[in-house]
């Protein structure tokens, strides 16, 4: 009868796992030749899609590969492979260049693709873990994902194999996320609902526009404004010409300053109690420094103009809606 490993044991195989593995990926780097930068030529010069496809782990692997793709300004999907020999080939095209994984190079559900690829006229790159197989032979550009044995002491369960090959199709989406001048503004436009892509919020994503912008004429009697500010439920107006230019702000709290100061008198118009030269911004600016802006001012609102212009309104809820903080 076995007896159960030890404690000690069992760390020291999650070692020997993590250092085979990262021993195969060095060494996967060691073979780095001239059909990486033709894979990557391919994909850069193709006007259309990279199609993942693979099966088993290979196919665990290929989804993940084609999600980093999608995600770095590649366009990708995953193509399970026997799906795509009863109907889905349809959604494959001459544009697309193809990424068929496999470790033996002889995966019948991928090699048996191969040929119906070659009549669309889809460019094939294999990553595969045998190059003189038969995948690595009909393929255009073959990467090597060979490793010498997988981590596993019976030498079965992919786990070696799965790791280079994930590492390869990462090294591959930066590769073209650098070639492509893939910038952190381009990431968070992919990642909305991300805490990334909030960092990157504009105003204009944000602020308020048209009827909804809380807006009076100078002319307006103080007593009107009131009516309107109240109706807005911003707090404030933003008064402008009739061609919309800004000329002031009248908030809430000028509004209080206005009763401690003054007789209270309402038949004032909005000209004569405004703040002119209000805090502005505009909208193209990343709502995280709008944020700044109402915390060093100790506002709660800021106008949004394109010159002197009113074009939205920008208010502190607006950016706690957001979650931006």
């Amino acid at each position: 009868m076995t007896l159960p490993r030890q404690h000690g044991d069992l760390a020291s195989v999650f070692r020997e796992v993590l250092e085979n593995e990262a021993k195969a990926i060095l060494k996967a780097v060691s073979r780095l030749d001239k059909r990486l930068l033709d894979a990557i030529d391919l994909i850069l010069t193709s006007r259309g899609r990279v199609i993942v496809t693979g099966i088993g782990k290979s196919g665990l692997v290929g989804k993940k590969i084609s999600a980093t793709l999608s995600s770095t300004g590649t366009p990708s999907f995953f193509l399970h492979p026997t799906e795509a020999l009863h109907g889905d080939l349809g959604m494959v095209t001459e544009q697309d260049v193809i990424l068929l994984l496999s470790n033996s190079g002889e995966t019948e559900e991928i090699v048996k693709l191969v040929p119906s690829l070659r009549r669309i006229g889809t460019r094939i790159v294999a990553l595969v873990g045998t190059l003189n197989s038969t995948l690595s032979k009909m393929a255009d550009i073959a990467l090597d994902t060979s490793v010498e044995r997988e981590a596993c002491p019976l030498n079965l369960v992919p786990t070696s194999s799965t790791t280079v090959t994930m590492a390869m199709g990462d090294a591959l989406a930066i590769a073209l996320l650098e070639a492509r001048g893939f910038k952190e503004k381009d990431f968070a436009r992919l990642h909305p609902s991300g805490s990334l892509g909030r960092r990157f919020l504009t105003v204009r994503d944000l602020m308020h526009t048209g009827e909804s912008i809380p807006m009076a004429t100078s002319e307006l009697p103080l007593k009107d404004g009131i009516i309107r500010m109240s109706k807005g439920g911003f707090g404030c107006l933003l008064i402008v010409d009739p061609q919309q230019r800004l000329l002031g702000i009248f908030t809430d709290g000028d509004l209080r300053r206005f009763f401690e100061r003054t007789d209270g008198n309402l038949g004032k118009n909005l000209a004569e109690v405004m703040v002119s030269m209000p805090r502005r911004i505009t909208p193209d600016r990343l709502a995280m420094e709008a944020l700044k802006i109402m915390e060093e001012k100790s506002i709660t609102s800021l106008v949004v103009t394109e010159g002197e212009t009113v074009v939205g309104f920008l208010h502190l809820h607006d950016i706690l809606r957001s979650r931006l903080v």
